[in-house]
């Protein structure tokens, strides 16, 4: 199996929905920051990869896609080492994006760090090294920092993948424009609604797995 899908879009953009989204339509196994939590050995060729290695037939061993950090950090590469893959940058507005940013995955890193728990630890040494340290600069708590680092990612993806690879989607337009751009057909089930806040934690935490978190109006 190969990637057919690479998501481009960072945490916080609608990508928890857009796995199970993507899972329905026939992309499974879609990656997600959660799979990190059910597969701890992939800490280390996260690690690996971003010190240049490419680990990606053992990482993505049986996934379709793969989308949220940490493959956010490496679509550049990515589209490259799966050149029939689709990119699919996932759209929220700056201000909204930073605000639930902060809510969830930034203060979850914060106290991630004073976890009692190895494997927590081990996970945000992870993240440390390839969001925090790697993609902000080390630092989360600078509103402008932080929206400027989000806009211009998009900004690149929109630059630098050929139109006939990049889809854009924003998860509150639902399935429609999603299927078109992928080429499958509109499936008869609600486009799902899933990742408030309590869930991250819940998940964050090591809680209920995905697959049994329930879709949100």
């Amino acid at each position: 199996m190969t990637l057919r899908v690479i998501g481009a879009g960072f945490g916080r953009t609608g990508t928890l929905s857009l796995k199970r989204a993507l899972e329905t339509l026939g992309f499974a196994k879609c990656y997600h920051m959660a799979e990190v939590a059910e597969n701890p050995s992939h800490v280390g060729l996260w690690r690996a990869a971003w010190r240049g290695e490419d680990p990606w037939s053992e990482l993505f061993e049986g996934y379709a896609a793969a989308v949220d950090w940490p493959t956010a950090a490496f679509w550049p590469r990515l589209m490259r080492v799966y050149p029939d893959a689709k990119v699919l940058l996932t759209l929220r507005d700056a201000d909204g994006w930073f605000a639930s940013a902060r809510r969830t995955i930034f203060q979850s890193m914060e106290e991630g760090l004073a976890s009692g728990r190895a494997e927590l630890r081990e996970r945000l040494a992870m993240a440390r090294e390839i969001i925090i340290d790697g993609t902000f600069g080390g630092d989360l708590a600078d509103r402008d920092r932080a929206v400027a680092v989000y806009e211009a990612n998009v900004a690149r993806v929109r630059r630098e993948v050929p139109p006939e690879r990049l889809v854009l989607f924003d998860g509150n337009d639902g399935w429609a424009p999603l299927c078109e751009a992928l080429g499958v057909d509109v499936p008869d089930v609600p486009y799902p609604r899933i990742n408030t806040s309590e869930e991250f934690y819940e998940r964050w935490r090591g809680g209920a797995p995905t697959r049994d978190m329930p879709s949100q109006p």
